[in-house]
C-alpha cells in the first residue's frame, strides 16, 4: 500500500513536464502520510463533493480549482467566516486531504480540458491537427450550435453573443478561464466563427464579440460556466490517473451546478 504522498508523486512524475515554481498544485489540506484507500477527482471540492468522496471510500481528493474561494487557497483571511470553518471540520472529521491538480494539468499536450470538452460535444474528429483548440464542423447555424452545445454537456441555458442565423464551421474551444487576449485572438482567426469558452469578464470578450456582430464579422461567442467547460477534463483525465496507479480505486464525482435561473 503507498501513501497520499507517494501518490501525488508518482502523479507528478508522470509529466513530461515539471511543475512551475510558484505552483498552486500542492496539498491544501490533511495528512498525506497517510496509507492511499482511494481517490476521487472533480472540478472543484464542494462540500457536497467532499462528503460523497467519504461515502465512497476515498481519503484523497484531487481537485482542479481552489478548495478555499481564492486562487491560492489562502486562508488567513477566512479565519473568522464559518462557512471556512464548518468546511475544515467537514474534511478534517472525514481524514481527507486535498490536492489541486491545476497548472500540471493544463502543461499536458494537448490539454486535457480542451479534449475533454472536445469529446463531450462529439467533434474529437474535426480537431485541426495544427491547432487542437480549433474544431472544422459540419456547417450549422449558432442556434444549432447552441442546442448541440446545451443538449450534449446538459446545460439549461447558455449565454451567447452573436446573430443565431449566422453559419459555423470554425469553433475554436478554450475552456476556463482563459482571459481575453486568447480569447479574442481565438475570436480573430479567419477560420474561427464561434469561439465556446468557460468564463468572460462582461467588459473584454463579450464586448469584442459585439462589436463583431454590429460591424458585419462573421463572429459570435458561447459562455457554459467556467465549470461546465472544465468538468469534461476532469472525467478525461480519470482514467489516465487509474492507468498510472493501478489497483487503486478512482472515481470522477461531478461538482453540481451552482447557479439557479429564475
Amino acid at each position: 500500500m503507498i501513501t497520499i504522498q507517494q501518490a501525488i508523486e508518482t502523479i507528478v512524475a508522470a509529466m513530461p513536464v515539471a511543475p512551475p515554481a510558484d505552483t498552486v498544485d500542492t496539498v491544501k489540506i490533511g495528512d498525506p502520510t497517510q496509507p492511499l484507500a482511494g481517490i476521487v477527482t472533480t472540478f472543484l471540492a464542494t462540500a457536497e463533493v467532499i462528503e460523497q468522496a467519504a461515502a465512497l471510500g476515498a481519503n484523497l481528493i484531487i481537485t482542479h480549482e481552489p478548495t478555499f474561494y481564492n486562487h491560492r487557497d489562502e486562508t488567513d483571511w477566512l479565519a473568522d467566516k464559518p462557512v471556512y470553518a464548518a468546511k475544515r471540520r467537514l474534511i478534517e472529521g472525514r481524514g481527507l486531504v486535498i490536492w489541486r491538480f491545476h497548472d500540471l494539468l493544463h502543461r499536458l499536450q494537448p490539454d486535457p480540458t480542451v479534449i475533454g470538452m472536445q469529446e463531450e460535444l462529439g467533434w474529437q474528429d474535426h480537431v485541426l491537427a495544427d491547432r487542437p483548440h480549433i474544431c472544422r464542423i459540419p456547417e450549422m447555424a449558432l442556434a444549432e450550435v447552441v442546442q448541440h452545445a446545451k443538449r450534449r454537456l446538459g446545460i439549461e441555458r447558455l449565454r451567447v453573443v452573436g446573430d443565431l442565423a449566422m453559419p459555423c464551421r470554425g469553433v475554436a474551444i478554450w475552456p476556463g478561464c482563459p482571459g481575453r487576449s486568447l480569447q479574442i485572438a481565438a475570436l480573430a482567426q479567419d477560420e474561427v466563427d464561434v469561439l465556446i469558452t468557460g468564463e468572460v469578464s462582461e467588459w473584454e470578450t463579450s464586448e469584442y464579440a459585439r462589436d463583431a456582430t454590429w460591424l458585419s464579422y462573421r463572429k459570435a461567442l458561447v459562455v457554459l460556466g467556467h465549470a461546465a467547460s472544465e468538468e469534461p477534463g476532469m472525467r478525461w483525465i480519470t482514467p489516465w490517473l487509474q492507468a498510472r496507479l493501478p489497483g487503486v480505486p478512482i472515481r470522477f464525482v461531478p461538482t453540481a451546478r451552482l447557479f439557479q435561473w429564475l
